[in-house]
């Protein structure tokens, strides 16, 4: 990332904060199980304020010496002219001290995680969310349901071997009608969030370093994301959220624009690093997958960003509902929360061959974080700059919905419905696959 002033946009929280309400910030940090050194940030702070008290002292002493050698007696100039170089010596060292100081805070700063909302629960792992909400009913199955595998391979719809043989491990191919409701459910997404007033983007997949550290995910997701960094400096990114986030990269905004309402379909490629079980069969944990990613950049107004969190669940909520997939929501816990997130919102799904839901969208809001990484900011009414609040959401991600798609669709005989909303892109059919 760009060097910028220590005080500015390069990091999570404002240092003025951190100083000011350590505690405070220690105590975000441990709701969200995040180890950070808030105490050195504040020590470094107080040392390089000294510091900059010195250099200034020194600078007019060195200015004032300057003018004394111009006036000085041949005899008294050899000891002035001595003195001033040994002030030199001393403000050289002292500026890079401060260079230093302004650079181990940045990395510290960069370090530390966002303030978690008081509705936030404590815990320290998904199992610990906290259930708010639950629509629809799982399916009392009259037959002896299949899993997404099963079916897949029942009908050479899902190629886990040939997948593998392209890419290695937890990579597939898609073969047919699943490939046909894959495109159907994805444009079924993007298409009802264009509905909704959102503008549709094509962005890169493919970004710099600097972007994935400014929307919050490096350091710390490095093990993560597929790296080119030997050759191109560029990262693959997880989710549309990375580029779409950063599209405004250090520009002003004007207010009267916002809030700016995106959405986006893109590959998403994830390592997956550290994943095992159930969660690597079939489709549930990939490496690469689509998705349909809405995301809000708005002013600085808690309460227009805790309406928007509301809006943007609303809109996954509307999806899921309408292509009747049972799910509930959940208020992420804090040491599930992740560094970034002032709040989260996870949608599961309910998944029969998993016999529970599984998590198909996360719907967080940020504050601040991003735009001050970001430097992305707006002008108000009075010319006022600030740093924009920004929000986001899943509409839909390929395989996550295909497991719930074609497991909670699937009929006896081994074919599937389709979803009333899904059918004019599956070319007008109601049943995919033949009886098994």
């Amino acid at each position: 990332m760009r060097a910028r002033d220590v005080g500015s946009a390069a990091h999570v929280l404002p240092l003025k904060l951190i100083v000011a309400e350590p505690d405070r910030v220690k105590a975000g940090a441990l709701k969200k199980h995040i180890e950070c050194d808030v105490d050195r940030i504040v020590a470094l702070d107080g040392e390089r304020k000294d510091v900059v008290t010195r250099l200034d002292g020194l600078r007019a002493e060195s200015k004032q010496a300057g003018k004394k050698i111009a006036q000085a007696s041949a005899e008294e100039r050899p000891a002035l002219v001595a003195a001033q170089a040994e002030q030199k010596q001393a403000l050289k060292a002292l500026e890079a001290r401060s260079k230093e100081i302004d650079e181990e805070i940045r990395e510290l700063l960069l370090l530390v995680p966002n303030i978690p909302a008081e509705e936030v629960p404590s815990g320290a792992t998904d199992e610990d969310n906290v259930e708010i909400k639950r629509w629809g009913e799982p399916r009392d199955f009259d037959f002896e349901p299949r899993s997404h595998i099963e079916l897949g391979n029942a009908h050479g719809w899902l190629d886990i071997e040939r997948g593998a043989r392209l890419s290695g491990s937890r990579n597939y191919v898609l073969r047919g009608d699943l490939a046909l409701l894959e495109h159907a459910v994805m444009r079924f997404a993007f298409d009802s969030m264009v509905a909704r007033g959102f503008t549709p983007l094509s962005v890169p997949t493919l970004v710099r370093r600097e972007t994935m550290v400014g929307t919050g995910y490096f350091p710390g997701g490095e093990d993560q994301a597929y790296r080119c960094d030997e050759r191109d400096d560029l990262c693959l990114v997880g989710t549309a959220e990375v580029p779409v986030t950063a599209l405004h990269q250090d520009e002003i905004l004007e207010g009267a624009d916002l809030p700016m309402k995106f959405v986006a379909q893109s590959t998403c490629y994830r390592r997956e690093a550290g994943t095992y079980g159930k969660d690597t069969k079939g489709l549930y944990r990939v490496h690469q997958f689509q998705k349909v990613e809405q995301v809000v950049i708005d002013v600085a107004d808690e309460d227009r960003s805790l309406a928007h969190h509301e809006a943007i669940l609303g809109n996954s909520e509307a999806l899921l509902q309408s292509l009747q997939l049972p799910y509930r929501v959940v208020n992420v816990c804090g040491g599930d929360l992740g560094q970034p997130q002032v709040q989260k919102f996870d949608i599961e799904t309910w998944m029969p061959s998993r016999e529970s839901f599984g998590e198909t969208h996360s719907a967080s809001r940020f504050h601040d974080f991003q735009a001050r990484r970001l430097s992305l900011r707006y002008r108000d009414e009075q010319g006022k700059v600030h740093h924009c609040h920004t929000l986001n959401n899943t509409v839909a991600a390929s395989t996550r919905m295909l497991i719930a798609l074609v497991e909670n669709h699937q009929n006896a005989d081994g074919t599937v419905s389709v979803p009333e909303p899904l059918r004019p892109t599956m070319g007008g059919r109601s049943v995919i696959g033949d009886p098994i």
